[in-house]
């Protein structure tokens, strides 16, 4: 895992009553060969940049390898040997507004995050859970360290890893109430339907 240093600030979504404002572009790359959800790593990326007060108009990339290809970009990129499970590589540096006669901070590329499917396979398989929660444990990760979060000390690795666990269980929260919402609303259409019985000729 990397990132960049601590104390690198991101860019808060300027706020206007009535406006529609538009949501993340992220872009996922799946050169891994394994089948994996793009829909749910894109749900819980686009989850934490919202709750983390991004610029809605931000956009990101999420790139899937092989563990080939990662031990590659591991070597050329941290000099370590072998693939890990998630690199995180920046794009803009984030201010939250500046000068106060600054124009409003507009939308930025927050970079890359790369994940390794098959290395993240085996850390579930070790840590007791499936490949579906650690990717998206690891896509939390990432996007921390895109916003300037680390774990190189002590204090950093405390306050870090316990957002991450806030952030990734707050989104299976809201996975859950999408999904209780879902059957709610199949279940109405259900009734409605049958309702057409008892209607009066």
């Amino acid at each position: 895992m990397t990132g960049r240093r601590a104390g690198t600030s991101w860019a808060i979504a300027p706020s206007a009553a009535g406006e529609s404002e538009p949501r993340v572009s992220i872009e996922v790359s799946n050169e891994s060969g394994l089948d994996v959800s793009e829909a749910e790593l894109i749900s819980v990326a686009r989850f934490v940049i919202g709750q983390m007060q991004v610029n809605p108009g931000a956009e990101l990339s999420m790139v899937l390898l092989d563990s080939a290809a990662m031990a590659d970009l591991h070597m050329r990129w941290m000099d370590l040997p072998g693939p890990t499970d998630v690199m995180s590589f920046p794009m803009d540096e984030l201010e939250p507004g500046g000068r106060p006669d600054a124009s409003e901070p507009g939308p930025a590329m927050l970079g890359d995050i790369v994940l390794c499917p098959q290395f993240a396979a085996e850390q579930a398989a070790t840590a007791g859970h499936d490949l579906e929660h650690e990717l998206a444990l690891l896509t939390v990760h990432g996007v921390l360290h895109l916003l300037g979060y680390d774990h190189a000390e002590p204090d950093e690795e405390k306050e870090m890893f316990a957002l991450q666990r806030r952030l990734l269980e707050d989104w299976y929260a809201e996975q859950a109430e999408l999904y209780r919402k879902t059957r709610q609303t199949e279940k109405d259409v259900r009734l409605l339907d049958k309702s057409k019985y008892f209607d009066e000729s």
